[in-house]
């Protein structure tokens, strides 16, 4: 159902969220957030919504088959686009609801009092606070690995950390607050030393880094549709077919049922198994449209893209004695930063005078803000769409800043 993928020879304009309500050009530096979308995904979705649009796996007309099979064709998409199978793809609501998936039905039926979680120090709340519930419920206890002098997760520590007792290792692919990037294979290859799970947070790495399951050696792989240039209120669950199928459904209700009857209930298979109630159906077909379009411009420019902007903005950044920044040389696709008696938000708000949108805040990691010592950053981050010009907007507008609060 979904059209074959075009591009403009400037992506921008692809993007038409990019432009100001008076047309104006927005420098829009919040990609991290949530990603601005392209034409063809705003398409998908209308045709799916509006001609297209019926319900999947119950209904006997033609049009009812038709988008079902859609709906399993986005799956396979995007399970491809991991380098997965598509009985290995579970849709979800977004990453969050993919590793409390996780939590609540592996969680709950493999850890136990005494059982160890390994995290790390940078990792987003949503891989902290599922595991906190779980381990509030089974007894289970966390560890935190701490982080090399450039901010990545260490994985000499990780090492020195891992035991036995360790059933579960969680980390961020990229992180969302220094765009630093885990050696995910040595990361699999620990935990797997010691008999551990991996699970990977994939928010940040899937739009910007070819990301293969299969070579990774993860057992679990959450991501969301809305930061790979998709829509919101959808995302994916991937995990390997015999752990997937171990573990019991989580959520009961309508699709995930096999039979039903007072006595006793039968479950349907994996991954039916895990969506309880009608899908997003047509959030699903706009993901996978989301996919050929980044499929179509290529992992590899966009990774040169970000990295080129990344390299020219720290560049900039670090000729200001004023300013702090945090991450490795080699981030991706984001920068973090402070300038000193300048609080993320006041730069935020003068910015955003300028057409400027950065993100000012803690990122949802709060202890790794604890850890720097400091209650917020500024964060810039890039998306295939971002250009000089958005770079210049930006160090324009720390400029001016910087004259606001005299420190020129």
């Amino acid at each position: 159902m979904n059209a074959p993928t075009t591009l403009s020879p400037d992506l921008r304009a692809d993007f038409p969220g990019l432009v100001t309500r008076d047309g104006a050009p927005w420098h829009y530096l919040d990609t991290a957030a949530t990603a601005q979308k392209p034409r063809g995904v705003i398409d998908a979705m209308t045709r799916a919504l509006g001609e297209d649009y019926a319900t999947v796996h119950r209904g006997v007309y033609a049009r009812s088959a038709e988008m079902t099979l859609a709906y399993e064709t986005a799956r396979r998409r995007i399970a491809q686009f991991i380098g997965g199978k598509e009985e290995e793809l579970v849709f979800t609501r977004g990453a969050t609801e993919a590793i409390n998936l996780v939590a609540n039905s592996w969680g709950r039926a493999n850890l136990k009092a005494g059982d160890r979680i390994l995290l790390s120090q940078v990792e987003h709340h949503s891989n902290i606070v599922p595991w906190q519930l779980l381990a509030e419920v089974t007894g289970a206890e966390i560890d935190v690995c701490p982080l090399t002098e450039d901010h990545r997760i260490d994985l000499e520590a990780a090492e020195r950390i891992l035991t036995p007792a360790h059933k579960l290792v969680a980390f961020v692919h990229v992180s969302n607050v220094t765009g630093g990037v885990l050696d995910a294979r040595r990361a699999a290859d620990l935990a797997h030393a010691v008999g551990a799970k991996l699970l990977l947070d994939g928010c940040q790495a899937a739009p910007r880094l070819p990301v293969d399951v299969a070579a990774l050696d993860c057992d679990f792989y959450a991501f969301s549709a809305h930061k790979l240039y998709g829509p919101t209120g959808i995302g994916a669950l991937w995990a390997k077919s015999a752990i997937l199928d171990a573990m019991p459904p989580w959520e009961g209700g309508g699709a995930m049922i096999d039979r039903v009857t007072f006595a006793k209930t039968t479950y349907a298979p994996p991954p039916q198994r895990f969506e309880a109630g009608t899908p997003a159906i047509t959030e699903a077909i706009a993901f996978a449209a989301a996919a050929d379009y980044v499929e179509s411009v290529g992992l590899g420019r966009i990774h040169e893209i970000e990295a080129d902007l990344v390299a020219r903005l720290r560049r900039k950044l670090r000729a200001m004695n004023d300013v702090t920044l945090y991450g490795p040389e080699d981030s991706a696709g984001i920068v973090s930063f402070t300038i000193d008696d300048i609080h993320p938000h006041d730069l935020g708000t003068i910015l955003d005078e300028a057409d400027v949108a950065i993100r000012a805040g803690h990122h949802c990691a709060q202890p790794m803000m604890d850890y720097l010592g400091i209650s917020a950053t500024a964060r810039a981050s890039f998306g295939l769409y971002s250009s000089e010009a958005d770079l210049d907007a930006l160090l324009e507008g720390i400029a001016r800043t910087r004259r606001l609060f005299g420190k020129a």
